[in-house]
């Protein structure tokens, strides 16, 4: 008798210690891990990319209570965009209760995540970044290149310059250089460029700058020699303005200057100032202050001293980057929920369903306050862009200028190179495409 009711106590201490370890283990919150860089020659471009994240996070906290009741948390990692250190951010990170997804904010580090992604079954955004590839949900089930990826923003650029031209059949025989930066991320753009110069007949020329892109003088000197009819610039964070001043330095004109979207942000330009005038680059969202979500930020994080940088860089490119990201990462949660549980906290796997059945039309973006921040969006199991679409900005010496109206990249040269690239993938991996059954899932 006494020993069945030792047995009995034990089983409820041991039934009791159970529930309160699941208590624990059952996250109670959504955690957004943020990998940043505000140290070092890309903290200039990291920092409102990275402040813009927060304050959206804080603002959908403090003006909705979280999503659908949710409160969300979020931590920062400072990376210096070093991909070793953003795998050791990765790492640190992933096992935090109610994790959502990473937001790599590095090509380098994008390409040593793709791999732990599926394991850990937590997704990736990479808007605007990360492998051109990746678009094709049925062979990159975790990665998602929402907005636009490398290969679209060439694309749009070579229609551009075509534009300006008279026509894309007036780039025969002309040259274009590309002075990119010489890592995984300045790379990327070369496919789709030198299947552009096989189509067109122009000559393509390439010129790394090791990074961070700080001395350039050699690559502007052979830049003076070669005289290309453009340059298109692939830079990121100092090696931009570097890259503006030895342009001018050497008498290349800036209107035949065209860079990517992450070379079209104010720290780009502001110190060269008349220097970089006639300078343009892609605009992959809007920005300025006139739209309803950067006044709500304003009013339910900045005014109650609650915001994350300074007050007069709210609204800029890269802050309002920053907010789009986390709009969209909230979002993929919302839209998690409506199918596993309103109010209650998604997982990474279900977050990764919600981030592959987006439907952002405009009356939604509207009414969310992003008219003209960007174009609507709409996710599937093999679409995981999204959205093709950007504009092209004018630096006029003092601001930047939306100067074009939207292009498209064209899906008929990138849907071949997108299925080869990512057809070679999963054959180096050993990995099989996704099936219908998996798309359910």
């Amino acid at each position: 008798m006494k020993l069945s009711k030792i047995v009995l106590a034990v089983a409820v201490v041991a039934a009791s210690a159970s529930s309160v370890t699941s208590a624990i283990a059952q996250a109670k919150e959504q955690f957004f891990p943020l990998l940043s860089y505000r140290t070092g020659p890309y903290a200039p471009n990291g920092t409102p990319w990275a402040n813009g994240k927060q304050d959206y996070l804080k603002m959908i906290n403090a003006r909705d209570g979280g999503i659908n009741g949710v409160k969300i948390t979020f931590e920062e990692c400072e990376t210096g965009y070093a991909t070793d250190r953003g795998v050791e951010c990765y790492e640190r990170l992933k096992t935090r209760p109610g994790v959502t997804l990473f937001d790599p904010q590095a090509t380098g580090i994008t390409f040593a995540l793709t791999e732990k992604a599926p394991v850990d079954k937590i997704p990736l955004m990479t808007l605007g970044y990360g492998l051109s590839v990746a678009a094709d949900g049925m062979a990159f089930k975790w990665n998602f290149p929402y907005m636009g990826s490398y290969w679209t923003g060439a694309d749009i650029l070579i229609q551009h310059i075509g534009k300006n031209a008279g026509g894309l059949d007036k780039l025969k025989g002309k040259k274009i250089a590309l002075v990119y930066h010489d890592s995984p991320f300045g790379k990327e753009p070369i496919p789709l460029l030198q299947e552009r110069a096989k189509m067109h007949g122009f000559e393509l020329q390439m010129l790394p700058v090791t990074a961070p892109g700080v001395e350039q003088k050699a690559t502007w000197l052979q830049v003076r020699q070669s005289r290309p009819d453009y340059v298109m610039l692939w830079g990121w964070g100092v090696m931009n303005s570097t890259a503006l001043k030895e342009a001018q330095a050497t008498g290349f004109p800036r209107d035949k200057l065209y860079g990517v979207w992450w070379a079209g942000a104010e720290p780009d330009v502001r110190d060269v100032g008349e220097g970089a005038k006639g300078y343009q680059a892609l605009a992959l969202n809007g920005y300025g202050t006139q739209s309803k979500v950067i006044q709500d930020i304003m009013k339910h994080v900045h005014d109650k001293g609650q915001g994350t940088g300074a007050k007069d860089e709210v609204g800029s490119v890269l802050y309002t980057r920053g907010v789009i990201i986390q709009m969209l990462g909230v979002e993929a949660v919302r839209r998690a929920q409506e199918r596993f549980g309103k109010g209650k906290v998604m997982t990474g796997e279900q977050v990764r369903w919600g981030m592959e059945n987006l439907n952002l039309d405009q009356k939604k973006l509207d009414a969310m306050g992003f008219t003209g921040l960007m174009r609507p969006l709409s996710t599937s199991c093999a679409d995981h862009m999204g959205s093709t679409w950007a504009r092209v900005q004018t630096w006029d010496g003092k601001k930047w200028n939306i100067t074009s109206d939207w292009y498209q990249s064209d899906e008929q040269i990138l849907k071949p190179l997108i299925k080869a690239g990512s057809d070679k993938y999963l054959a180096d991996k050993k990995l099989t495409r996704r099936d219908a059954a998996d798309c359910q899932s």
